[in-house]
């Protein structure tokens, strides 16, 4: 039993694929504490954090693959297989696969320069060719992105040309409230301003101060003050929606009329 357990054919085998599991434990070993290292001088969900997570993943894909690689070809070659003719019967097999899979190799190439030029990362929300939604999965073949809606568009890289990434720099919450033009516009700035300085206080997720900017335009029937407040990235829609309704019960406490549209009737008798 032992002289057969000794067989090279038996035992070598057995060796490469526990060094290739212990190869590959090590290298995400070391590459899991380089990258632990570098998270920790980062805020955590921040773009880096992000960005750093993808290197991660996209890492370890790679160097699996070639261990398996080389691991199948160690193999062989205890089998008494001949590898180097495998390996140049590949190199022409690659030159004609590379003809029927161009496309492929464009996504491929176009995944790793997305990664490389810090385009995005998951966890972005980004929009393109007019879909906007959340990175929910970045291969180099491919990138999935969930809307809203929870609808997930999956683009070929090749295909991603341009981006818009929200999720890089923090996001400007606007907000326009229009008042009756025969309001006082001294007190209509006060009160604006008090609102303003109470939410800056208040807000959560606010990277600067509520702003009144003053009257930004004369509608029909309004004069429209613009609000503005920088937030953390993707913050702006619910801390806009919080302003408005400040403004209405300030306005409300302070007898300020926000102005609707109304049509006027006259009888022609």
């Amino acid at each position: 039993m032992i002289e057969k357990i000794m067989i090279p054919e038996i035992y070598l085998p057995i060796i490469y694929i526990c060094i290739a599991i212990i190869l590959n434990s090590i290298c995400k070993k070391v590459i899991g504490t380089i990258i632990e290292n570098k998270q920790k001088t980062l805020k955590k969900n921040s773009y880096n954090y992000k960005k750093t997570e993808t290197f991660r993943v996209l890492v370890n894909n790679i160097i699996k693959y070639v261990i398996i690689l080389f691991l199948i070809l160690a193999i062989l070659t205890v089998y008494g297989v001949d590898v180097t003719s495998i390996l140049a019967g590949l190199g022409i097999a690659g030159v004609v696969a590379s003809l029927a899979l161009q496309d492929l190799a464009k996504d491929i190439i176009a995944g790793i320069s997305i990664i490389l030029e810090n385009q995005y990362a998951m966890g972005d929300t980004i929009s393109i060719n007019g879909f906007k939604g959340e990175v929910v999965f970045l291969g180099l073949k491919t990138t999935r992105i969930k809307s809203w809606e929870g609808e997930i568009k999956i683009l070929a890289n090749r295909n991603i040309t341009e981006v818009i990434n929200y999720s890089i720099s923090s996001s400007l919450a606007i907000v326009d409230v229009g008042v009756n033009y025969g309001e006082d516009l001294e007190k209509v700035e006060k009160v604006l301003n008090d609102v303003a300085s109470e939410l800056t206080k208040s807000l959560p997720k606010l990277k600067g101060e509520v702003e009144v900017l003053g009257i930004d335009q004369f509608s029909d029937s309004a004069l429209v003050y613009r609000i503005i407040a920088p937030t953390v990235s993707m913050e702006h829609y619910g801390i806009a929606r919080k302003i408005r309704k400040e403004i209405v019960l300030s306005f409300e406490k302070n007898n300020i009329e926000i102005p609707y549209t109304q049509i006027e009737v006259h009888n022609g008798k």
